[in-house]
């Protein structure tokens, strides 16, 4: 019998399923769908004629329910981002927090094509007094210390929103998303951490108030040891190596080091590498040197590997000059963590 040498997703949970991406493992810019993590926090929606109509409604000068068939002949928009969980490396914290413990799997990238929101809301107009855009899925369930079912729903600020790279996406790397990635629809939020992109999309509702549903108010909320609370939103700068693998055995001399690194609403503009987490040298970034928003960055480093037992360290820093910090910021609920990324290897 031939063993296949193909990676799998690693489980974090059944139900509901939650899976990260073997993403040490893929060097693609893109990630195919059979690869891409799987985040829930109830079991996947059932797939109905409802499913393919999507109601704007709230504060709006036209309320419009949409159909697949319109959406899909409209002039299209594609967007090619990463979509990261906001817990992400949570099972680094220390001390450690509840939650999915999540290694460095829970990131993937793609290229989304669907319609901006921006579009839709033209048709429907915009009343004077909407603040916010509210999302609601299909998928839904218990909550903690809420007795009743409720669905997963979220909401922007108007201004992000009617930002025109914030879409109701329908394909992924050109295929229809996937029944576990959202089909039909799903909002796409380029910058913002992965709870911002909606799945299954039920109905878009403007609303000239705060949102105060138990995702935005209590889930992907930082709750710090020495600040107030306050939304979780803009993805941290980060980055992750790929090779070798952490406490990987390799041979003495020249070795690859190699890995991505990323930022939301920005692009990485540097990637340094140390031996000792205090001299850094530059390692080579990879590709495109134009616009890289909200997209991954590859990075290599050639290193002549003496004998004995290292550790490596990684560093990136983005356009918006925030850097990698030497420690998380520790928060409750385990968000965010973006600490210097660092691997220990030993070299016979």
């Amino acid at each position: 019998m031939e063993l296949s040498n193909k990676p799998y997703l690693t489980t974090r949970s059944i139900n509901p399923e939650n899976q990260e991406t073997p993403i040490k493992f893929l060097k693609t810019e893109t990630i195919p769908t059979t690869y891409f993590f799987r985040r829930n926090h109830f079991q996947y929606p059932t797939i109905l004629n409802d499913n393919f109509f999507l109601p704007i409604t709230g504060q709006v000068k036209m309320p419009i329910v949409f159909q697949y068939s319109q959406i899909v002949q409209m002039e299209t928009t594609a967007i090619k981002c990463f979509l990261e969980c906001a817990g992400n490396k949570r099972s680094k914290f220390n001390p450690p927090v509840f939650g999915e413990q999540w290694e460095e799997g829970a990131i993937s990238q793609g290229e989304w094509k669907g319609i901006s929101l921006s579009c839709l809301l033209e048709i429907t107009g915009i009343a004077a007094d909407a603040r916010e855009v509210v999302f609601v899925g299909y998928d839904y369930g218990k909550q903690e210390d809420i007795e009743h079912h409720i669905p997963f729903a979220r909401s922007l600020p108007l201004e992000k929103a009617i930002h025109p790279d914030t879409i109701i996406a329908y394909e992924y790397n050109g295929r229809p998303l996937t029944y576990k990635h959202g089909f039909p629809f799903r909002l796409i939020v380029p910058g913002w951490y992965g709870m911002a992109s909606v799945k299954w999309l039920k109905k878009i509702i403007l609303i000239d108030d705060t949102f105060k549903g138990p995702f935005q108010t209590d889930d992907y909320v930082y709750y710090p040891k020495l600040s107030d609370p306050y939304p979780v939103t803009m993805v941290n700068v980060n980055s992750l190596i790929q090779k070798p693998l952490d406490y990987e055995i390799i041979d003495e001399g020249v070795t690859l080091i190699e890995g991505i690194a990323w930022s939301g609403e920005s692009e990485v503009t540097n990637v340094d590498i140390s031996f000792n987490g205090q001299q850094w040298v530059d390692a080579i970034l990879i590709g495109e040197t134009l616009d890289k928003t909200n997209r991954w960055t590859k990075w290599k480093f050639h290193w002549n590997a003496p004998k004995g037992e290292h550790t490596i360290y990684c560093r990136a820093s983005d356009s918006k000059g925030r850097k990698q910090p030497l420690e998380p910021m520790w928060n409750k609920k385990g968000y965010g963590y973006n600490a210097i990324t660092k691997i220990r290897v030993k070299v016979k």
